[in-house]
């Protein structure tokens, strides 16, 4: 059965009077998840840098480039499986880390929701240091999907090496490296409501659970939570250098991807000091306005990579956009609000319901205009969309 084929349930169901449960397209989903989501969750979820003209940049960026359709291909049957660090993914499509998922659950337990809509869904999740749950019980959802960690570095190393090897003990796939926020973006969403969920003491489980964090307190975060956030907001933001590659390298034989790299010249660099994968992304316009779409440099760092996987994230919507990441180069494409928002409306439920949209819009597309297999998507399949 073909991910297209989620469009035949849907209309049988109609046959029976029942129409979906959950939204299919985005802009509802967006707007009931924002009903069902507490406003501090929703502003810092939902909300950018600045007056957030990158993050919408990065949404219309899509609209640039359309897909040439290709007949008499016969596409009947649809290969969108990808191979990645030496697993095969059914799907090119992974869940990106959102630092609060945890609290866009109904139930405060988003991190285990997202791992169990990654087991059921076979599409992986990238689980972010920022956790209501440790990684360890996250992980021990996952079932055969594979999960990355993503590691925000602290500025002690001795944390960032039992962070990492937690990962590996768990059965994590990958470390994924966030370089651009060691620093909080100029956000004014959250900034309006005084709201960061962290210094409230939300999302901090795998500190609250690291022996090498915990011997740093004189008392449990139990027994003392402001002294233990105090002490997390010490120890978060590393502002890494070019000389700390090595170092990061050395934690792990997990393979290695370094999140936020847009400039063919990191990307070069980032490759000669061995990493294993290169994520190009602008945090989905959460750090920094201003600033360029992630969809208009990924051809630059695909070509600067040089056969090294590229992952993608960054204003995906839609199945299109997935298609139009792909054919401009990316390995695999990460989504981000889209499966939050799925979360706050049905939990695992509601994410599987939001990556098969997803899935089956791309799997159709790449039917009607003739592209049967991810191969076949490469940069001469689009054209600039003039307006």
């Amino acid at each position: 059965m073909g991910f297209g084929d989620f469009q035949n349930e849907i209309y049988f169901q109609g046959l029976r009077g029942v129409v979906p449960e959950y939204p299919v397209a985005f802009a509802e989903l967006e707007q009931r998840a924002q009903a069902a989501m507490p406003p501090s969750i929703w502003s810092y979820v939902a909300g950018g840098a600045g007056d957030e003209r990158t993050q919408r940049a990065n949404v219309a960026a899509f609209d640039h480039w359309g897909l040439i359709p290709r007949m008499f291909v016969g596409a009947k049957e649809r290969d969108l499986s990808v191979d990645l660090f030496g697993m095969t993914l059914p799907t090119p499509l992974f869940m990106a880390p959102v630092g609060v998922i945890g609290l866009c659950a109904q139930d405060g337990h988003g991190d285990l929701a997202t791992a169990r809509a990654a087991a059921r869904s076979g599409v992986p999740m990238v689980a972010s240091t920022l956790t209501v749950d440790p990684l360890e019980d996250v992980a021990a959802e996952f079932g055969d999907t594979p999960g990355f960690f993503q590691l925000y570095t602290p500025t002690d190393r001795d944390l960032a090496a039992s962070l990492v090897h937690r990962a590996e003990q768990a059965g994590y796939r990958g470390i994924v490296v966030t370089l651009d926020t060691w620093i909080t973006g100029w956000r004014p969403r959250d900034l309006s409501t005084g709201n960061f969920p962290q210094l409230r003491g939300h999302c901090l489980a795998n500190y609250f659970t690291d022996p090498v964090f915990l011997s740093g307190l004189q008392r449990s975060p139990e027994e003392d939570p402001m002294s233990a956030v105090l002490r997390w907001v010490q120890l978060f933001g590393n502002p890494l250098r070019w000389e700390d590659l090595a170092w990061l390298r050395s934690l792990t034989d997990l393979p290695l991807i370094v999140k936020g790299i847009c400039h063919p010249d990191d990307v070069r660099r980032a490759r000669d000091g061995g990493v294993d994968g290169i994520y190009c992304s602008n945090h989905g316009g959460r750090q920094a306005n201003g600033g360029l779409p992630a969809l208009d440099v990924l051809p630059e760092v695909v070509a600067a990579a040089d056969g090294l996987p590229v992952l993608f994230d960054s204003g995906i919507r839609s199945g299109a956009d997935v298609v139009k990441a792909l054919a401009l180069g990316a390995t695999a494409v990460g989504v981000g609000r889209p499966y939050a928002y799925g979360l706050a409306l049905g939990g695992v439920d509601g994410i599987v319901h939001v990556l098969r949209t997803l899935l089956a819009e791309a799997d159709l597309i790449m039917a009607v205009d003739g592209y049967p297999a991810l191969k076949d998507l490469t940069r001469e399949c689009l054209r600039s969309v003039h307006r």
